[in-house]
């Protein structure tokens, strides 16, 4: 498939995870920045500080949780591709189970198995609309077939086309 046509595994695990920091990080300062502004008193002055104060705060914290459950998920998936020799959505439905479970293991087994089934049910999710969005856009295209490529197959567009005048 070529949507897994990616970099290779050592590489691909730090690149996912600046990824996942800065997705966090910015995500996480865009909603700190919101709390910070509505939690502080009133006035434009206090407002204004308590947000940049809530981002400066929180927010990297919150990229540090997303880089770590990125880098985690993207450790297990190419574990998962080196053991199975093979890269599928499988792959990244297995990965995010483990990655749910392992970062719950200090809760206990019941929390492991919740966070491992809702880390599952989630990649699932994911990669089944990525799969159904990537045939409906192959079926745009291959309806259009050879009459894209050569216009003096298009069929008439109305009678007088089709006599000829």
């Amino acid at each position: 498939m070529e949507e897994y046509a990616r970099e290779p595994c050592p590489w691909r695990i730090v690149d996912d995870c600046g990824g996942a920091f800065t997705m966090g990080a910015v995500g996480g300062g865009v909603f700190q920045s919101v709390k910070g502004f509505r939690n502080a008193p009133v006035g434009v002055r206090h407002r204004l500080k308590g947000s940049v104060s809530a981002v400066r705060t929180r927010a990297p914290q919150i990229g540090g949780s997303f880089a770590v459950w990125g880098g985690l998920f993207s450790t297990i998936d190419c574990g998962l591709v080196r053991l199975r020799g093979k890269e599928d959505p499988w792959n990244s439905i297995a990965s995010g189970a483990m990655t749910g479970a392992v970062l719950a293991a200090r809760s206990g087994p019941f929390a492991m198995m919740g966070s491992a089934m809702m880390g599952g049910i989630l990649l699932a999710l994911i990669e089944g609309f990525g799969i159904l969005l990537t045939r409906y856009t192959a079926q745009q295209f291959q309806n259009l077939g050879p009459l894209a490529e050569d216009p003096d197959q298009l069929p008439p567009k109305d009678a007088s086309q089709k006599a000829g005048l």
